[in-house]
């Protein structure tokens, strides 16, 4: 891609002084513009990087057997109102009346995927059922702010999957608990399992994945040593208490709790029998008797997960993107001489590139090179030509975005680089 021809540019206005460094930096780099408080439309650039989320999530879902597909944003009030939640739940819903009869915007699926179930799966050996998709949330967020982080309107994964047994359900919620955490590390995210509250959801105590930053507005207690970690809203220790869950030492020795800011950055919900007994959803079992399946549901959010990425992965000149969900590969620039060759051949070898050909100043292409945070930048120019006499090929420049290091590379040298990592 030319920069030249890329719908929404870096910006060089200023924004208020208050804005989270996710939002900052990704209106600033465009990959975001913001319509209204809490909703956002994805530019090009920003896109390109929720789709790369998108697919990380996908791959991991579809090794656990779930089935991807689509479901409406648009909900009849009745199918709510069997679970009671047209009600309990309205502060967070959008509910509106058109002739005469009443609508919901989807906040989750729960209801609409029990509905589905109760159509199409009668039997225990249509059972376990595991079904996803990608779409998006409305939410009436009243605090919406921080960016992609708190948001009104966002994109999220919502897997749900219904089971003949609670020990079959047990096993199914923590092999998608496994799964977050790879999501995670792939993205550079050190997540913990954190105990929860359920919200508008259930009841019971529930699971989130938060990631310990200084600007999150959670707070956990976990241990030092152990996975041991809960949410402040329903911890049962404090900071310097002895971890409940590691296992006694000979010397009597377990490990210390400590707290700190989070971000959640996904969510898994186990119901039992709750939703499927109020929505008569049923099947038979080897003996031909009638039985609730076993509910639970996980969430991820793509678009609050970039937002993420960036608070987390920044310095003060712009935003570091982990390679696996970067806009593009390359960051090429040419200070004084045409790089269409070279762009060319980078294409020709399957390397995504977005090579800056504007007419402007090197300062500019630089600081916005910076500023979109792609994880190589190559510069090509009469100085690097200069430089380069006497040796075997063009040299070029080649720079890392978590690096000050500059080094002079041939073409070969540079794809095998790029290969590599």
């Amino acid at each position: 891609m030319k920069y030249s021809e890329l719908f929404g540019k870096a910006t060089k206005s200023e924004l208020k002084e208050d804005l989270s460094a996710n939002a900052k930096y990704l209106i600033k780099g465009g990959f975001v513009d913001q319509l209204m408080s809490g909703s956002y439309t994805l530019l090009p650039l920003g896109f390109r990087v929720v789709k790369k989320i998108e697919q990380i999530i996908r791959e991991e879902m579809n090794k656990t057997g779930a089935q991807e597909l689509l479901m409406p944003l648009l909900h009849p009030k009745d199918v709510w109102n069997e679970t009671g939640r047209w009600d309990s739940a309205k502060e967070v819903m959008y509910q509106f009346k058109k002739d005469d009869k009443e609508f919901a915007l989807s906040f989750t699926h729960e209801e609409i995927v029990l509905d589905l179930i109760r159509k199409h799966a009668f039997a225990y050996k249509d059972f376990p059922i595991k079904i996803y998709h990608f779409s998006t949330k409305f939410r009436n967020e009243l605090r919406a702010k921080s960016g992609l982080l708190r948001g009104r309107e966002f994109l999220m994964k919502d897997l749900y999957s219904l089971h003949i047994s609670e020990k079959d359900l047990d096993k199914y919620y923590w092999e998608i608990a496994d799964s977050y955490i790879k999501i995670f590390k792939k993205l550079g995210l050190d997540a913990k399992i954190t105990e929860a509250a359920g919200g508008v959801f259930t009841d019971e105590h529930t699971h989130e994945f938060q990631v310990l930053c200084d600007s999150g507005e959670d707070i956990v207690f976990y241990c030092e040593k152990c996975d041991f970690c809960q949410n402040k809203e329903i911890a049962t220790v404090q900071d310097n208490d002895n971890c409940p869950k590691c296992p006694s030492t000979s010397s009597g020795q377990v490990g210390k709790i400590k707290s700190g800011n989070s971000i959640e950055v996904g969510n898994i919900f186990k119901f039992g029998t709750f939703y499927s007994k109020k929505m008569n959803v049923y099947f038979m079992d080897e003996k031909g008797e009638k039985q609730l399946p076993y509910f639970a549901s996980y969430g991820i959010g793509l678009t609050r997960l970039m937002g993420i990425l960036a608070e987390m992965f920044h310095d003060g000149k712009g935003i570091i993107w982990p390679k696996v969900v970067a806009p593009f590969r390359v960051h090429l620039i040419s200070i004084g001489k045409n790089a269409d060759e070279l762009y060319e051949k980078l294409k020709k070898d399957e390397v995504e590139v977005l090579y800056d050909d504007r007419d402007v100043s090197p300062g500019e292409k630089f600081a916005d090179a910076d500023l979109i945070g792609i994880p190589v930048r190559l510069v090509v120019s009469e100085k690097t030509l200069r430089q380069s006499s006497g040796q075997a090929g063009e040299q070029i420049e080649y720079k890392e975005r978590i690096s000050e290091e500059k080094i002079l590379l041939n073409y070969e040298q540079i794809l095998n680089k790029i290969k590599k990592n």
